[in-house]
């Protein structure tokens, strides 16, 4: 690398001694063009523009780090808000789930007390209905068995009873009616 005394002094790869040129190697001249920008800058300018650029631009960098930590800090308080209802929302839940089973549990228990009472009414009116259905049959059966006897009473006295025996009947029986007549004088 070159040092600063032969950046400074003309080489002889110039064309002539008279005439000033700019090595635009940026490796070799970098320090020096990084200078001699920064003193054209300060001559000219005398450092107002730049100072004035910086502060503007310090200025904006603290008011975008002060706009960025005041939405920081509403995020913050929006997030825990947010965190806040989330939690009064799953208390919430919680209690209607608990309600809703609670409510659930109360109409099974009512249906089935409701189920039980209807079973039971049902059985009852199956009682009822079989006793009385047994004591049409019953009745049906003896005046079945009544109508039989009495056919079959009247069917012996027919084949047995001959006039003698019917004249017989007749007296014993005028007997007893005479015997309680004399009975109740």
């Amino acid at each position: 690398m070159r040092s600063v005394s032969e950046i400074a002094t003309p080489s002889s790869g110039w064309a002539s001694a008279a005439s000033i040129g700019l090595n635009t190697n940026i490796l070799e001249i970098n320090l020096v063009n990084l200078i001699l920008v920064l003193g054209i800058l300060f001559y000219y300018g005398k450092g107002v523009s730049l100072i004035n650029f910086l502060d503007n631009r310090k200025k904006t960098i603290l008011n975008t780090i002060r706009d960025a930590e005041e939405r920081h800090k509403e995020a913050s308080s929006k997030l825990q808000k947010a965190r806040i209802r989330l939690q009064q929302a799953k208390v919430k839940a919680d209690e209607i789930r608990i309600n809703g089973l609670t409510q659930m549990d109360r109409e099974q228990r009512d249906l089935v007390d409701a189920a039980d009472e209807d079973l039971k009414g049902l059985e009852d009116s199956k009682n009822y209905a079989i006793r009385f259905e047994k004591q049409r049959a019953i009745e049906q059966v003896r005046r079945q068995v009544s109508r039989l006897a009495s056919e079959r009473a009247l069917e012996t006295l027919t084949t047995r009873l001959d006039n003698q025996l019917h004249l017989r009947m007749i007296d014993y029986h005028i007997g007893l009616f005479r015997a309680m007549d004399n009975k109740s004088d």
